[in-house]
């Protein structure tokens, strides 16, 4: 019997699969740790507890998936967009978008049903009101209600709550005064539940351009904060069509010429398409500059020049710009290289609307319509929806091309990474401008970079590169620009960041998927059991660790935006609450300080920080559920929710409360250098040196039923919490002899465990 020490300097390393817990030839497995339940691997290789989810709102269909999308026109002014079923709904800074049109409360009753009466416009039924100001019943205040039996004559409606249960007011306190209610703002839309996640989105400033196969494609446009409009896209120059046009000759004649004129939009770059035929039949021949024919239109509004063109042997040829809308021909030869554009809309009909766009070379692209499944249309040049294109052809007309591929699988995704990236369902084709760098329809070039195709999530994008979900078994693959050690080759190249960690993808789906940059540099992915799988990913330090996230529930979406300078990240969770099945939005909580009661270790939570109380009033989302809580930093017995209520056993003064989770951090198998690896010898761990930081205690042991706590409290104050604690704990464990001698460390509480490293004292049989 001998005795060895490990130690555990890092958890880069992530989830390793068992199938590879014998490789220990792999660096990747000295960083390694059999499972990480609800710890985030930091990017320096710390492996912290996640913090809870703050409980945003409620989504409005309880029994239909919901997907949210992330919408940022610069750092101040960010949304999360939850698309459902024909809805769309806002959050922005951790709080749901009202419409910004109040309505005084004139009184409510105290009634099993309460009923509200105001003043001004009826609401309809089943509009989700925010009630809040009013003095006497201040039950109601900060609270949503559901719009119910509107009483039009009366100016009066019935109180629901968001299950659909009427609200009990008889025993609230007695209106007296004040208050007023505003509706939760939303729009409609033509989207369904089984659609959601098959969309294909992409932001420019203001506008969301939407693909799906079944639907024209929509522009999502923000008019204002609460003012958004849903809209087909016309594929048309923006600019109007000259009319009234005439061809005045100077000096009568016999002469036929035709023209026609087009006009040029106030950025430049965009021309309308070409206006019905002016014709002379009266011109004298050959024009000059005194026998000439004044070609005019009436003025379109936003133009500021026009262009000129004469027929000649039945193409219009330009021979002029004007910056009024008239223009004399003196006999100019038209110029048959350049011809007025043509109208073009692929998408109009059932079977031609693309499932992907993006953005690429100043240029809107769409792509993989049902009957064109391997077809990429571009934009011109410079415009957001202008298909037109000339004949012949010019640089900056709209682009058509098929790629020309083995297997006819339509393109799912387009992806900007330095060049567009084209992802069918078995390949990934770069489209580029060959040697010019300059999309062209002369310089077009699309070649196949790698045979490992993407499934239906849309991918996303990091500072370096982008990550998808395989088309098969939904391994994560990074695609990277990669150049040869010579120089001489370079292209697009796919690693599998789940080779190290298969049993997280074999037999199930990844839905969707998100990166947060800040603060941490992770990337989120729901699979279609709801676990919630994170990637801390940092690719120049060569770091690809991952870890799983459950709740009580299941994550169905996940969408990160920019608020306070931070990535937040925003989740959509089905849950079972009060016997009632509930989507809610959820945010992950960032914690504003290092102090305990500040610790927010809870989902579906939500805050108090003011005056001391011992009932606190919010949480009808969880009501019946029995919840944790944390007091002024210290432990509470669970309480359960009545009427939106918990009543505590003594006053606090910051209080969290919300749905408990496991945090586990369990160590892959014992390998012990000079004891060739341990493989085959019976093994026990005696002791554990655990390295925390800003920690709160812990249980350890060789399983979940032989578990030790550590020892945390010092020189605390009788009655006051414990205090997080950075160092060595030192953890004297039950025995236990086995093959591998793992540990599992665990916490339960609403508090943090956070590990830097381990060291374990381990007893070798012989």
């Amino acid at each position: 019997m001998s005795q060895s020490r490990t130690y555990n300097r890092s958890f880069a390393g992530g989830i390793i699969s068992e199938e590879l817990h014998g490789r220990f030839d792999l660096s990747k497995l000295q960083t390694g740790v059999k499972n990480a339940r609800n710890m985030l691997v930091r990017p320096g290789g710390a492996l912290f507890a996640r913090e809870g989810f703050d409980y945003i709102q409620t989504a409005k269909h309880g029994d239909r998936q919901c997907r949210l999308f992330e919408f940022n026109y610069n750092t101040e002014q960010t949304y999360i967009l939850e698309f459902g079923h024909q809805y769309i709904r806002f959050h922005t800074g951790g709080s749901t978008l009202l419409a910004g049109a109040a309505q005084a409360i004139t009184g409510v009753t105290n009634a099993t049903t309460g009923v509200l009466s105001y003043t001004g416009a009826d609401p309809a039924n089943g509009t989700w009101m925010y009630l809040s100001g009013n003095t006497g019943m201040t039950e109601i205040n900060a609270r949503y209600v559901v719009v119910t039996n509107v009483n039009a004559g009366a100016n009066t409606f019935e109180l629901y709550d968001l299950f659909g249960n009427p609200i009990d007011t008889s025993g609230y306190g007695v209106w007296t005064a004040g208050g007023t209610m505003d509706a939760v703002y939303e729009i409609s839309s033509p989207y369904l539940e089984s659609e959601l996640f098959e969309l294909d989105v992409v932001q420019s400033a203001d506008v969301v351009t939407i693909t799906h196969t079944s639907r024209e494609p929509r522009e999502l446009s923000r008019l204002s904060a609460t003012s958004w409009s849903l809209a087909t896209i016309s594929f048309a120059p923006t600019i109007g069509t000259p009319v009234g046009q005439t061809a005045t000759p100077a000096v009568a004649g016999a002469a036929t010429w035709v023209y026609a004129v087009t006009a040029i939009a106030s950025d430049g770059l965009e021309e309308s398409l070409q206006s019905a035929n002016a014709t002379t039949a009266a011109a004298a021949t050959p024009l000059s500059a005194t026998n000439y024919v004044t070609v005019a239109c009436t003025a379109v509004s936003g133009a500021i020049r026009y262009n000129f063109y004469r027929k000649d042997d039945g193409i219009y040829g330009f021979i002029g710009q004007s910056g009024t809308n008239s223009f004399r021909d003196t006999g100019i030869t038209p110029d048959l290289s350049i011809t007025p554009p043509n109208s073009n809309n692929p998408f109009s009909s059932s079977g031609n609307y693309p499932a992907a766009v993006s953005y690429s070379d100043q240029r809107r692209v769409f792509a993989g319509t049902t009957n064109r499944r391997q077809t990429v249309w571009m934009t011109r040049a410079g415009t957001e929806s202008n298909l037109s294109y000339s004949i012949p052809t010019r640089d900056d007309d709209s682009i058509t091309f098929r790629i020309a591929a083995r297997e006819a699988n339509a393109i799912r995704h387009l992806v900007p990474l330095g060049d567009l990236l084209a992802l069918t369902a078995s390949a990934v084709w770069r489209i580029w401008g060959g040697s010019t760098d300059v999309i062209t329809p002369a310089t077009l070039t699309a070649k196949p970079q790698a045979y490992v195709g993407a499934n239906a999530a849309q991918p996303l994008t990091t500072p370096v590169s982008v990550l998808y979900a395989q088309a098969e078994g939904s391994m994560i693959q990074e695609l990277v620009y990669s150049t040869s050690k010579d120089g001489t080759n370079s292209g697009y190249q796919v690693n599998d960041l789940s080779v190290f960690a298969p049993d997280l993808f074999e037999g199930y789906t990844v839905t969707d998927m998100a990166y947060a940059h800040s603060p941490y540099k992770c990337a989120f992915f729901i699979r279609d059991d709801g676990v919630m799988l994170g990637l801390t990913y940092v690719k120049e330090q060569e770091v690809a660790a991952w870890h799983q996230h459950d709740t009580d529930g299941e994550f169905e979406s996940v969408a990160v935006t920019t608020e306070s300078a931070a990535n937040r990240v925003y989740v959509a969770v089905k849950r079972t609450i009060n016997g009632q099945t509930v989507r809610y939005i959820e945010r992950l909580h960032i914690a504003s300080s290092a102090a305990i009661e500040d610790c927010f270790f809870v989902d579906s939570g939500l805050t108090y920080d003011s005056t001391p109380v011992d009932t606190l009033r919010g949480f009808y989302h969880l009501e019946g559920e029995t919840i944790k809580v944390l007091v002024d930093g210290g432990g509470h017995p669970d309480v359960v929710v009545t009427d939106g209520v918990i009543n505590l056993d003594y006053e606090g003064s910051t209080i969290h409360g919300g749905l408990g989770y496991t945090q586990d951090l369990h160590l892959l198998p014992a390998a012990l250098q000079g004891e060739a690896f341990g493989h085959g010898r019976p093994k026990n761990v005696n002791r554990a040196f655990v390295r925390v930081v800003r920690s709160w205690g812990f249980f350890a042991g060789p399983d979940a039923d032989n578990l030790i706590e550590a020892p945390w409290r010092t020189d605390e104050d009788y009655g006051t919490p414990a205090a997080l604690q950075s160092g060595i704990v030192d953890l004297t464990l039950l025995p236990d002899w086995s093959d591998d001698a793992t540990i599992l460390f665990r916490q339960v509480e609403p508090l943090p465990m956070r590990i830097a490293s381990i060291g374990l004292e381990i007893e070798v049989g012989g």
